[in-house]
């Protein structure tokens, strides 16, 4: 028996497009009901600052066939029967190999990702006009045990300044969940390793004007309940999720701009699906108009050079990645034989 769907009808910059969507009444966030179509009409209502923050760069599509509480898988490659109104660019991933990923560029392509059973968007920092070379400089401020969003947001105005200090404008959204993601856009000079390191830079420079709330080390187990600057998210094929994304969480949470007027009273657990639409229609978007002040970073780089010349070296790659250049030991510093690793 053919499963049950409805037609949407999508507005858009080729005019208006009919978007199939199959079991729109399949409920994807049990705890709350919310269903298939309202997902989809969520992102037709959220289209325009949407596509504006994640549009026109390589996505990656995180997809629930059944519920957030079922499995997940990411698909980044256009799928057999993809429509033509989704594009692809060809991209480099860290092996070196090269593959089409998918590109959103309009709102019926955003609602065919619905149709695809997609809940979470994993946009690059990069556009599809260089993929190789990022637009913004994303810094995750990731709360570790023990700490919360309450202590993110306390961190994060002092990563504003520290980046003010290096002539960037910070802009700054909420995750979805605990954390807090802070973007400034840049020039499109650098490759991802170059930003890699402005962002360790800076989180360098944080770490010492907050050491007892801030920390680079990637080891969890040399954390502690402090705040963690993931620089690893700044990598090439490293996403985070996207502004006005939903999260896979039982809330309906949404990754939701906002201002830094707003940070110290904001509470992640209110943005959702079913409020960000009412409040982009009343407080409109903190983000609009961001990609027209890009900055650049030189500063950070002398800073990334002064910590090399000062003996900080290169800080550990995921291990996926194949072993970069400079790059200390991936081992446990509990589990480090010091004898199997000399100090050159």
């Amino acid at each position: 028996m053919a499963s049950p769907f409805t037609m949407l009808t999508v507005p858009g910059p080729a005019g208006e497009r009919e978007v199939r969507l199959s079991n729109p009444d399949r409920v994807l966030w049990p705890a709350l009901g919310i269903t298939k179509r309202e997902l989809a009409e969520y992102l037709m209502s959220v289209s325009g600052p949407f596509l504006a923050a994640n549009g026109d760069r390589p996505v990656s599509l995180e997809r629930f066939p059944e519920s957030v509480e079922g499995e997940r898988f990411y698909s980044k490659n256009p799928p057999k029967g993809t429509p033509d109104y989704v594009e692809a660019v060809t991209v480099r991933y860290n092996s070196g190999r090269r593959h089409p990923q998918i590109v959103l560029t309009e709102p019926a392509a955003v609602v065919w990702a619905a149709q695809m059973n997609t809940i979470v968007f994993h946009p690059w920092a990069s556009l599809t006009s260089n993929t190789d070379n990022p637009v913004e400089l994303r810094i995750d401020l990731d709360p570790q045990p023990g700490t919360d969003f309450a202590d993110a947001a306390a961190v994060a105005p002092a990563l504003r300044e520290v980046l003010s200090d290096a002539g960037l404008t910070a802009y700054l959204k909420t995750s979805g969940n605990r954390g807090i993601h802070v973007f400034c856009p840049i020039q499109s000079e650098w490759e991802f390793l170059d930003v890699r390191h402005a962002v360790i830079a800076a989180g360098r420079e944080l770490e010492r004007r907050m050491p007892d709330r801030v920390t680079t080390n990637w080891w969890k187990e040399e954390r502690g309940e402090r705040i963690f600057i993931d620089f690893n998210q700044a990598n090439r094929d490293r996403t985070m999720a996207g502004a006005y994304s939903p999260r896979a969480l039982a809330g309906a949470t949404v990754s939701t701009p906002i201002t830094w007027d707003e940070l110290a009273d904001a509470d992640p657990s209110a943005f959702t699906v079913r409020s960000v639409p009412e409040r982009l229609a009343s407080v409109g978007d903190p983000w609009e108009g961001m990609p027209a002040t890009p900055g650049r970073i030189d500063v950070l780089l002398e800073w990334w050079q002064r910590d090399l010349d000062d003996g900080l070296g290169e800080l550990p790659f995921p291990p996926d990645f194949p072993k970069m250049p400079g790059e200390p030991p991936r081992v446990q510093p509990s589990r480090k034989n010091e004898a199997n690793w000399p100090q050159d």
